[in-house]
């Protein structure tokens, strides 16, 4: 199926929102993004899914990810669908959320950027939308990831791989299994023993294997 992949940039594509009308690359400006795609308006995992991107608003733009959804129908059935995310939330039902929801009734944005799961379809045996995906401030794809429809995004997690992109874009690490902000990291091995001496103060620490060979490199996390 085509769309993006990693490191692709992503189409300067234009759309209605229920923000108004919106050209992606204008949308993103210098931030990073994220897009949350959905295969139709009240839908029950979709709905706890929205409701939790919106209570995590704050979480995101501490990180400048600004926040973007794409379900496959009207802006008019968003505005309404927006009362319920929030009532589920446990405030007043209004049409507004803290981030825009594309229109893509026809699912052409949808199939475009690739963002269709062919094994889950819905009653009329359509793919059902559930990517997604992440761009940094260069518009290109630094994440894709694809969830079934009956098992619910982990923002938790969201948020993770989002402290580790930023991290691994601006320093010479990588983030070992389980990560979280705060532990210690991994040096690339790409980057010499001596120069990581010089670019990491705080020290590099070698886990020692059977194999005798040095590349399990650690350092505290860089600021």
């Amino acid at each position: 199926m085509p769309g993006l992949l990693l490191g692709d940039e992503v189409p300067n594509f234009e759309a209605d929102t229920t923000q108004g009308r919106i050209r992606f690359h204008d949308f993103l400006g210098d931030s990073w993004g994220i897009l949350f795609s959905h295969p139709r308006d009240f839908t029950p995992v979709c709905t706890t899914e929205l409701g939790r991107a919106a209570k995590l608003a704050s979480e995101f733009s501490k990180r400048n990810v600004k926040m973007i959804a794409l379900s496959i129908d009207s802006v008019q059935d968003h505005m309404c669908w927006s009362k319920d995310i929030n009532a589920y939330n446990g405030g007043q039902p209004e049409e507004k959320l803290p981030f825009p929801i594309i229109a893509d009734a026809n699912r052409e944005l949808a199939v475009k950027l690739g963002m269709l799961d062919p094994d889950e379809r819905d009653k009329d045996g359509m793919p059902l939308t559930a990517r997604v995906f992440v761009f940094g401030p260069d518009k290109k794809l630094k994440l894709s990831i694809l969830y079934p429809a009956t098992t619910g995004r982990n923002f938790d997690e969201i948020l993770r791989v989002v402290d580790s992109l930023q991290l691994t874009a601006y320093k010479k690490v990588a983030t070992p299994v389980d990560w979280k902000p705060g532990d210690s990291v991994m040096v690339v091995p790409t980057l010499p023993d001596e120069e990581a001496k010089k670019l990491f103060p705080k020290g590099v620490f070698t886990k020692d294997l059977p194999s005798g060979k040095k590349y399990l490199r650690y350092t505290p996390q860089p600021e």
